[in-house]
């Protein structure tokens, strides 16, 4: 089976965090956001790309804290839920 490369499917995929009045639902910003969990990865070093979620840029600096709107434990449990969205999508394009 050909790998496919989830980073580049993420380019002009709609948002699938979507975190309340914070996305752009810019497709055009839209990359691969990682969710970073223990045992996943480590100092450095990213988790499979099957654990991250078709992001805008505006989700991606909540959920990279480099922005503080919402508080930390909803928007990791928007970014999971954003995982399993992208996960969803991605299995039924027969692409997982």
């Amino acid at each position: 089976m050909k790998k496919i490369d989830l980073r580049k499917e993420a380019k002009g995929r709609e948002c699938q965090v979507r975190l309340f009045g914070i996305c752009n639902f810019n497709p055009e910003t839209t990359v691969l956001a990682h969710f970073r969990m223990a045992g996943l990865c480590g100092v450095g070093q990213k988790p499979n790309d099957l654990f991250g979620a078709f992001c805008c840029s505006s989700c991606h600096d909540e959920i990279d804290r480099r922005t503080r709107h919402m508080d930390y434990d909803t928007v990791r449990l928007l970014h999971a839920e954003g995982v399993f969205r992208t996960q969803n999508i991605l299995i039924s394009e027969g692409k997982l």
